[in-house]
């Protein structure tokens, strides 16, 4: 039994669906906080079961005879670690047989701030004892993506990241990677640093855009105060802003890059290139 924690997410649905190719569906566990969010699966014999990462009784029954678990870092940036905790303790007291968990791109030097509360995460699992496999994820093409609509409405990409090489993959990318990880034998004890086949900086992302769309777009590099106002002045909430900020600074040192290509290779097929995301982003903002 395969169970994935924040199963209704965007990641974790992904995973379950790649899971769902090869894994019958009683075989996997959606395990979330809300399972009305998840009756599709449900509907499709995907079992659900309650697990709150504040509720660490909730975490046991939703454990229960699980041979791997995939830990799928919580969204709550400052409130992870103990959150985390709570998942290790309860699936070392399962008696699983395999935890893996999303952590960040080279988290152990990482100049991303993000990466803190993933090497704490990483040391309380090497602590456990736990059979474990670590997933580096990098970034999502789509964080950037998101910001399409704006780029075309003002003519300009606005970042800190300076002239730093982003080796982004699709979401989906690493939902597949997960997948086979889970589904395949040896694992324990590996380590992966996955990201794009491809890099590109954000002058070249900007570029991408105004050449798929006919329109001009062009990249705009801002000291990280600046850009945090602009991001502020979008409407977008502190946390958010905090968080891309910080990772742009990360990315103009090369925090985001990385060439070794083993998430193509774990997945089979190379990652998913920008030009496809973006020609995918632009014909959804058109429709």
């Amino acid at each position: 039994m395969i169970v994935i924690t924040g199963a209704s997410g965007q990641l974790g649905r992904l995973v379950i669906e790649a899971l769902l190719q090869t894994v019958p569906a009683g075989e996997i566990v959606a395990a979330v906080r809300n399972p009305e969010k998840v009756a599709d699966l449900a509907a499709r014999g995907v079992q659900v079961r309650v697990a709150d990462y504040d509720q660490p009784a909730s975490l046991a029954a939703a454990f229960a005879g699980a041979d791997k678990l995939l830990l799928i870092s919580a969204n709550e940036v400052g409130r992870r670690v103990p959150q985390h905790r709570a998942v290790i303790d309860a699936a070392k007291a399962a008696g699983v047989g395999l935890l893996a968990y999303t952590s960040l791109l080279h988290a152990d030097s990482s100049p991303l701030p993000l990466a803190a509360e993933h090497q704490e995460t990483e040391a309380l699992i090497r602590a456990s004892g736990l059979p474990a496999v670590i997933l580096r994820n990098g970034w999502y093409t789509e964080n950037y993506l998101a910001g399409i609509p704006t780029a075309l409405q003002y003519g300009v990409v606005l970042g800190s990241a300076g002239e730093g090489r982003i080796a982004s993959a699709a979401r989906a990318d690493y939902a597949a990677a997960a997948a086979a990880v889970l589904t395949q034998d040896d694992q324990a004890g590996r380590i992966y640093e996955l990201a794009g086949d491809a890099s590109y900086s954000l002058a070249e992302l900007a570029a991408e855009i105004a050449k798929q769309s006919g329109q001009a777009v062009n990249y705009q590099n801002l000291p990280e105060s600046e850009f945090k106002a602009a991001l502020l002045g979008a409407g977008l909430p502190d946390f958010l802003v905090t968080l891309l900020a910080e990772s742009d600074v990360g990315a103009s040192k090369g925090g985001l890059f990385d060439d070794s290509h083993q998430l193509s290779q774990l997945i089979g097929r190379p990652t998913t290139s920008l030009a496809n995301m973006v020609a995918a982003q632009l014909a959804a903002t058109a429709a």
